[in-house]
């Protein structure tokens, strides 16, 4: 199998669209066509159904496209433990929003700490990262909520706590929800406390994926969001942002999650003690 046809099945099912894929692959829009046609002809399936510009996949396509994602991570991961034999090596993901707010300085501190060992960081949805720890393509994985398996190993690595911010000083709670509120999607369990403690808040309009989105949203054109407390220190110290004075703080928690039976616990558990769990920003949110 030429795991170029793969790569490129999964491009155009991230593109849904030949000629862009053409692009993004730095080849023709005939060779993409191409490649498609012999995978389809190896496979003996149709992946693809063509309506004019709509491209979706078939439920073949669907079927396809885990194991397309593990063969190339998987053949990745093998050239690494054949080209660094002898090295120390960790294949690491985690969620969008946690490499937005925590691990992007963990990954800093981690190099600095082990600059002989091989890594690979990729960030996925929790989902994701559950299937590729069960396949054995990450040693570890870290979000802020994990799937109960026995399997698997779960130990909390960090607080987050989210303090409701707004460009507008002296603002209550009520106050800073009401009109130009960023939603900030912090899962599930936030959504259901955000609806307890505000159960009378209009809807917002402005609904955002991650802390740097947000954050730079309410520096640019104003609002609110709850945002992490280790994140908005210097605004707050600047006077950029405002704490909106009776808003309670939310308590997130991250977790690493790793298989109970690794060949690299050791070094998994030492890399996971490099998580700082003081949040700088205590005698300001308690004041």
């Amino acid at each position: 199998m030429d795991l170029e046809l793969l790569r490129t099945f999964l491009e155009v099912n991230r593109m849904r669209h030949f000629g862009r894929t053409a692009e993004a692959l730095h080849v023709t829009q005939a060779a993409v066509s191409a490649r498609i046609k012999q995978l389809e002809s190896l496979l003996g399936v149709r992946l693809f159904d063509r309506h004019r510009r709509d491209i979706q996949l078939t439920p073949e396509g669907h079927r396809l496209v885990r194991y397309a994602e593990q063969l190339i991570a998987g053949w990745r991961k093998a050239r690494q433990d054949v080209a660094l034999e002898g090295l120390q090596q960790l294949a690491v993901g985690g969620s969008l929003r946690l490499w937005d707010i925590l691990l992007q300085d963990w990954l800093h501190r981690l190099r600095r700490s082990k600059p002989g060992l091989a890594i690979i960081a990729e960030s996925h949805t929790p989902e994701l990262l559950t299937r590729r720890l069960l396949d054995g393509l990450l040693d570890v994985a870290f979000m802020s909520e994990p799937a109960q398996l026995e399997v698997l190993q779960i130990e909390e690595i960090a607080l987050i706590k989210l303090v409701l911010v707004s460009s507008r000083s002296g603002q209550s709670a009520d106050e800073a929800l009401d009109g130009d509120y960023v939603m900030v999607d912090w899962g599930l369990s936030f959504a259901l406390q955000h609806r307890r403690l505000y159960p009378d808040a209009p809807e917002p309009q402005m609904r955002l994926a991650q802390a740097s989105m947000a954050k730079a949203f309410l520096l640019e054109l104003g609002g609110a969001a709850y945002l992490p407390a280790r994140n908005v220190v210097a605004e707050l110290e600047s006077g950029a942002l405002h704490l909106a004075g009776d808003a309670p703080p939310i308590d997130r928690f991250a977790y690493a999650v790793f298989p109970v039976r690794s060949a690299r616990l050791e070094l998994i558990k030492e890399v996971i003690k490099l998580f700082e769990y003081k949040v700088r920003l205590d005698h300001i949110i308690e004041s």
